[in-house]
């Protein structure tokens, strides 16, 4: 229809120029109109016409209109409209036709697949039509592009969908040939993360413009999907976790579902779910993470009948758990209860060691847990190097004034440069009562504490849990959170509180204590630079052990896991990562290194060797260089060959001193990406189209497509004129204007 009315194709007119064959200029042709438009409005309103006194206010104004626009458009056919636009020149241009030829493509979305619905498109001239105006290269998707001779070689058997890639390789053949434009054939289920920016640049810098055909449905049949699953890639052994699972399903609305989390066959953990009608849902299953080791966990939704798809009921991923042992520095200002049953949480932990600093006269200092006698000989850390040896630090009653001005900036460089973790504990010299409301402390603290004294109280209060707490490892204090949640509701009152102040905007307050019917905040937490920081404002847990019988070990628990989180995410001096830590069908992986030096400022003259010990126990060295423009990172490209377990191990050295070393695992798995997400992404075609340049069809509209794709600059092109003043659109809207008028002028009775 639009053709019809306008002459030429929608493409035409958003990639072409309206200009004026006429040899008169333009401004004649506005004072021309306006003249026109006030001679009538003269005429009108002053009675020298007929109208004058038959039609008055607004009726007047819609046939001043009418008039003036009627009389416009004649005047502006006199400066003979046309359209410049670009076009390919005939035969000598190519057009790259790229069919998807993936899995997802042999799904069904009626009675026959996509593959089947491309092919079809492919036959039904529209080859023979593209043909007929371009050279046409016709060329399968899969991770890459292939060329074939004709669809009969479509099998859809390709084991992921690359839409970036393939566009790039289309890119970089423009560069030697002609390639005035692009047609893509898919359900858009790309497996490799979208299109990223750098593609859709150089697309757009050789001005290629991309038609896309969506083929399927963007609603799947009756499936139920495990689409992720997320986990830390490290953790320390014995560490309970979280694994967060991303179900998505059509059909099984208020379906009960169980999702499994194995590792090497052994179940770790199951947990019922009800499947709820939201595009996606996220549940949690908690584990625990157990021995040092390499461990591959996956997460599964046993099979539910009538499931379309069993094939992406699986996520797996890779968890590193390692053996170390963290230090924490416990700085305490006065013997009291909370320091000894602190210390005795912890004294069985494996994965924490508390290296205490108890102050017991204004001049003497106990030590406790030193690796040897030298270690805190001359008292609180001065220097970083000293402090930054240890992951974590505790800062018990002891006041603001006891750390000296360069031991206070140390103390904010172990948590913002190190990523240390800092943990503030209630007491008579703590947080307001103990001047901590000066910088750095102020800045480091989760909480803006309050502008007093005397906020430190020795009352009974209860305990309670946040929702964020209820949700939270932290304070999990029984394996079933409901049963952790009350458990907090029966623990012995603490014999004293403190008063924090209140939580700044990024922090979480986990738990609060009930004053008068006053709730407030008892642990709150927070991240600052690379770091954590967390108040604990009492001084009174030991009653939770004290008070208990003799084997709830809820207090111990409690410590042990407020210990682990406050050193959990310490980094060291090397970190090593990968962008993803699964590779779907494509080996390519990056390898990046933060390297810092021994006071953990980022360093770029490190040697940094990653050995990697590939799945059939195969090891090979790579060396990674320094990124220009990023101090301290250095990165390396690599390609995994083979599916399965990959191992680096990261060691870098300053000339011959060793800055450090990092694990991290990574999986490669193959044939399983066209698993999931098989449903159209018809809104990624969109995009695609409308930002190259090309335009979207639906398979029933493909037959415009050879007459409307010859609008492009790229390739070999013409520039063309072409009149409109013979449009008819035109000669349609100038009827409607008469007739418009007519119809009005019998109806007011000016006829």
């Amino acid at each position: 229809m639009f053709e019809f009315l306008f002459k030429y194709p929608a493409s035409a007119f958003s990639r072409g120029t309206i200009v004026f064959l006429g040899s008169w200029p333009k401004w004649l042709l506005i004072a021309g109109i306006l003249t026109v438009a006030g001679t009538l409005a003269f005429f009108i309103w002053r009675g020298k016409s007929r109208l004058r006194g038959t039609v008055r206010g607004w009726h007047a104004v819609v046939l001043w209109l009418l008039q003036s626009a009627l009389l416009g458009t004649l005047l502006l056919l006199l400066w003979q409209p046309a359209i410049s636009v670009t076009s390919l020149k005939p035969q000598q241009n190519i057009v790259a036709v790229i069919v998807d030829d993936s899995r997802s493509m042999s799904a069904k979305d009626g009675s026959e697949t996509r593959s089947a619905v491309a092919r079809r498109l492919l036959d039904s001239n529209l080859l023979n039509e593209l043909g007929k105006r371009f050279q046409v290269r016709l060329y399968r998707m899969g991770s890459g592009i292939e060329r074939v001779k004709s669809g009969a070689e479509l099998s859809a058997n390709q084991s992921s969908t690359q839409i970036g890639k393939s566009l790039r390789q289309i890119s970089d053949e423009a560069a030697t040939l002609p390639i005035g434009a692009a047609v893509l054939l898919t359900d858009g289920a790309d497996n490799s993360g979208g299109l990223d920016s750098d593609t859709l640049s150089e697309i757009r810098r050789r001005r290629i413009p991309v038609s896309t055909v969506g083929i399927g449905s963007e609603q799947v049949p009756d499936d139920v999907e495990l689409s992720d699953i997320s986990l830390p890639n490290k953790t320390l052994a014995g560490a309970r976790l979280q694994a967060e699972v991303t179900i998505r399903q059509h059909g099984f609305n208020g379906k009960h579902a169980r999702v499994v989390l194995t590792n090497a066959g052994t179940v770790l953990a199951t947990r019922d779910v009800t499947l709820q009608s939201s595009p996606e849902q996220r549940e949690t299953v908690e584990f625990h993470a157990g021995k040092a080791a390499i461990k591959t966990v996956t997460a599964r939704i046993d099979p539910i009948p009538g499931e379309t798809n069993l094939d992406n009921n699986a996520r797996t991923r890779a968890v590193a758990v390692d053996d170390s042992r963290c230090r924490i520095l416990y700085v305490e200002g006065e013997p009291r209860w909370d320091y000894k049953f602190l210390r005795r949480a912890v004294e069985d932990d494996p994965a924490v060691q508390v290296v205490s600093m108890l102050r017991t006269t204004q001049n003497k200092i106990y030590r406790q847990g030193i690796a040897n006698p030298n270690e805190l000989v001359e008292g609180f850390p001065s220097k970083p190097e000293e402090l930054f040896g240890y992951q974590g630090l505790i800062l018990g009653s002891v006041e603001a004034a006891f750390f000296t001005t360069g031991q206070q900036q140390v103390i904010k460089d172990f948590v913002d440069r190190r990523g240390g973790g800092l943990l503030f504990l209630g007491g008579r010299s703590c947080l307001s009562d103990g001047g901590y409301n000066i910088q750095p402390f102020a800045e480091l603290l989760p909480v803006n504490l309050p502008n007093r004294k005397n906020t430190f109280q020795r009352n009974f209060v209860p305990a309670e849990l946040t929702e964020a707490g209820k949700r939270s490892l932290l304070c999990r204090i029984e394996e079933s959170p409901e049963k952790s949640t009350a458990h907090w509701e029966v623990l012995p009152y603490l014999a004293n509180y403190q008063d924090p102040g209140t939580p700044k905007p990024g922090a979480t307050v986990l738990a609060r204590v009930n004053v008068a019917s006053n709730r407030i905040p008892l642990l709150v937490t927070e991240n600052y630079g690379r770091g954590r920081t967390a108040v604990f404002a009492t001084g009174g847990s030991w009653r939770w052990r004290m008070q208990q019988p003799l084997g709830d070990n809820s207090e111990e628990t409690f410590w042990r896991q407020l210990l682990r989180w406050t050193v959990s995410a310490t980094p060291s001096r090397v970190v090593l990562s990968t962008k993803n830590a699964t590779l779907e069908d494509d080996g390519q992986v990056e390898l990046r290194a933060e390297v810092r030096d021994n006071v953990y400022l980022p360093t770029s003259a490190a040697d940094v060797q990653v050995h990697i010990v590939a799945p059939d126990g195969s090891t090979e060295e790579i060396r990674l260089r320094p990124e220009p423009l990023t101090q301290g990172v250095y990165t390396a490209k690599w390609n995994a060959p083979k599916a399965g377990l990959y191992v680096a191990e990261a060691r870098a050295k300053d000339g011959t001193h060793p800055l450090g070393k990092d694990t991290w695992a990574f999986r490669r798995e193959d044939g399983v990406a066209e698993n999931f997400h098989r449903e159209a992404n018809l809104d990624l075609l969109r995009r695609l189209a409308e930002q190259t340049g090309g335009r979207y069809y639906k398979p029933q509209d493909v037959s415009r497509l050879p007459s409307e794709i010859v609008y492009s600059e790229a390739g070999i092109t013409s520039r063309e004129l072409k009149d409109l003043w013979d449009m008819p659109a035109i000669l349609l809207f100038v009827l409607t204007l008469k007739s418009a008028e007519w119809l009005l002028r019998r109806r007011w009775g000016v006829v």
